[in-house]
């Protein structure tokens, strides 16, 4: 895990315990952030049970919420405290049935301005390495807090 601090400070471990504290959705799904550099995230959604859907691959509504994570992890690389940044847009597309196993995100910013960030996520499965979605997000960001 890397937990050299970013250009706003956060480190994968300060990230982990907003989500726990402030999102305990996020916290009760066990999402871990492995990684937060200059414009990348890249977070784990550790495999369960609860998450298999008829066909024995991971269901859609856990992939996508282990994808707007990811988003919102790289909101905090722009802005030191991103806690009213929210997601105004996205569009997922799944690539393929995602085996039961660990979900890896990571995700990236394409383009970051004063009011909205646009970034990108990719999921892969950690059993096989395969594409299972790509999404791209955006986020009404927080005014500048003076």
């Amino acid at each position: 895990m890397n937990n050299s601090r970013t250009r706003t400070g956060i480190t994968p471990a300060d990230f982990d315990a907003i989500m726990r504290e402030k999102v305990p959705f996020v916290g009760d799904m066990g999402v871990r952030t492995e990684s937060l550099e200059h414009d990348t995230a890249i977070l784990r959604l550790p495999f369960s049970e609860r998450y298999l859907r008829p066909g024995n691959v991971v269901t859609g509504p856990a992939i996508f919420a282990l994808a707007d994570i990811a988003l919102y992890a790289v909101a905090w690389l722009v802005v030191p405290q991103a806690d009213l940044a929210v997601t105004t847009e996205a569009t997922v597309h799944f690539l393929s049935g995602a085996k039961p196993g660990d979900l890896i995100a990571e995700a990236k910013i394409l383009k970051a301005g004063r009011r909205l960030l646009i970034a990108e996520c990719h999921i892969r499965s950690d059993v096989d390495n395969s594409l299972c979605a790509h999404v791209i997000g955006t986020y009404a960001m927080p005014p500048d807090q003076k």
